[in-house]
């Protein structure tokens, strides 16, 4: 896959600086590659506080340091990338003031919203919730293992990658295995692992096959 996306990716989690620091510092303890900062119901100061120190402790783990919603705050501190809601700013005009080199994920929850977030032109797709989650407002409609099996099927060929996520659990991973997603993205979930454990998560995820491979196979 272009851009190396990953396929376990941590989403962080917490109502203060040090609730957010804390929870991303455990991440990158246990293995994980890829950081979302998703600092909800903050002014932009304060997000870039926090995503100044995030993007040292990415650099030093030689993890990727991806900004939830906020453009300029990924600018300001050189992150590999941003995530955007549908109701964010739309991904043309992200991918204009970052530039091609960035990465660009974008939320989607219908088979519908996958198909334009394809046509957007985003490196990523992060489709869920798988079940439900309470570190997320405003909660889609559920999908499950065979929300996310429907929708893929009905999916023409496309190599980005879909990520599953929203209240995923270890014992998810199997039943995920052959729904055709490419990873999952993980929040409280990662938090209660050790070093040991999330390297089992990783063994099981490079297992996955993306919707691609699925349709070749058929």
């Amino acid at each position: 896959m272009e851009r190396n996306i990953e396929r376990l990716q941590f989403i962080s989690q917490g109502n203060t600086a040090e609730q957010q620091i804390t929870s991303i510092h455990h991440a990158l303890d246990v293995g994980a590659k890829w950081i979302q900062l998703r600092f909800k119901n903050q002014d932009e100061k304060t997000v870039r506080i926090v995503a100044e120190q995030v993007k040292s402790l990415c650099i030093q783990y030689s993890a990727k340091c991806i900004i939830n919603d906020w453009i300029s705050v990924a600018q300001h501190v050189g992150a590999d990338g941003v995530h955007l809601g549908l109701q964010d700013i739309d991904i043309s005009t992200a991918r204009s003031q970052l530039g091609m080199g960035a990465i660009i994920g974008g939320t989607a929850n219908t088979i519908v919203e996958v198909r334009q977030r394809i046509s957007e032109g985003c490196d990523y797709i992060g489709l869920g919730p798988y079940a439900y989650t309470s570190t997320k407002e405003r909660l889609s409609p559920i999908l499950g293992p065979a929300g996310y099996l429907t929708l893929l099927s009905q999916l023409e060929y496309s190599n980005i990658p879909v990520i599953a996520v929203g209240g995923i659990k270890t014992a998810d991973l199997l039943s995920l295995k052959s729904t055709g997603v490419y990873g999952v993205a993980l929040s409280t979930e990662l938090l209660n692992v050790d070093f040991a454990q999330a390297a089992q998560m990783k063994q099981i995820l490079s297992q996955f096959k993306a919707h691609n491979d699925v349709a070749h196979s058929r």
